[in-house]
């Protein structure tokens, strides 16, 4: 049984929006007893007649998606910079997590959606669903773990209450630039942690060497057909040179499937 009670997924009626609002769907089933809360966020003020109507096409787009949702999603329209807006509704509904659709962008590096954006900013987990991504069930989970000692179980109380809801299997994988040492110094700091951190879902530890640690897990992802992809923040940059939320940003942008944010 799942312990998420509501899931705030921001929709703008974009390709992206609508893709994300169906996979969230398809994600929480027609059996589990959790919210959506839809937000549709403006720079501009919104009347009332506009307001109607935003609310109909919502109920149009629910119509036209085949899961049967237990609880009724909820649509709500705020005004504000997209991003302070978002993440002040997550606060104020007390959302379990955030689940945005995006576009992605396979060429640039540069943080230019707003989802990419989101992610660096947000105090609490949140799912990125890239456009275009296979509408599955999480059965097989991607943890990428830097070089640090995990310390706190509940940054991966999410990941866990996923790999429960879906019985899903989790795969950790490490990446490392140079000592063939660093393999064995991990393993032994994290074996033990994470057979109790992730109870019976921990599957296996892969370590790669790649000089490009972004390169390193999307291949990763193929080679093992990962359905979701789980990510530490804060261990950014044990794994790679790159600036703190670089490596974030970017697998937010080039992943083929969805990306989850542990925070």
């Amino acid at each position: 049984m799942s312990s998420f009670k509501k899931i705030l997924v921001p929709f703008d009626f974009s390709e992206a929006s609508l893709n994300a609002l169906e996979y969230v769907a398809n994600f929480i089933g027609t059996e589990r007893s959790i919210e959506i809360l839809a937000l549709y966020v403006s720079s501009m003020p919104i009347d009332k007649n506009d307001g109607e109507k935003l609310k109909t096409d919502f109920a149009k787009v629910l119509e036209s998606i085949s899961v049967r949702l237990k609880v009724a999603p909820t649509f709500a329209t705020e005004t504000g910079n997209v991003i302070t807006t978002i993440l002040s509704a997550q606060k104020k509904s007390d959302a379990d997590l955030i689940m945005m659709g995006t576009m992605g962008d396979k060429i640039t590096d540069e943080a230019i959606t707003n989802t990419s954006k989101l992610v660096l900013q947000a105090n609490c987990p949140v799912i990125s669903v890239p456009y275009g991504c296979a509408i599955n069930e999480p059965k097989d989970i991607a943890l990428v773990l830097g070089g640090d000692k995990i310390d706190d179980r509940d940054v991966l109380r999410v990941l866990l209450d996923i790999a429960r809801t879906f019985d899903s299997r989790v795969h950790v994988l490490t990446i490392y630039k140079e000592s063939v040492y660093a393999e064995e110094a991990i393993k032994e700091q994290t074996e033990n942690l994470l057979e109790y951190y992730l109870e019976h879902f921990y599957a296996e530890h892969t370590f790669n060497k790649n000089q490009d640690v972004e390169e390193g897990i999307l291949t990763y992802i193929q080679e093992k057909n990962i359905d979701l992809l789980a990510i530490l923040p804060r261990n950014h940059t044990m794994m790679s040179t790159p600036s703190e939320g670089r490596l974030t940003k970017l697998l937010t942008l080039h992943s083929e499937v969805p990306v989850l944010t542990l925070d």
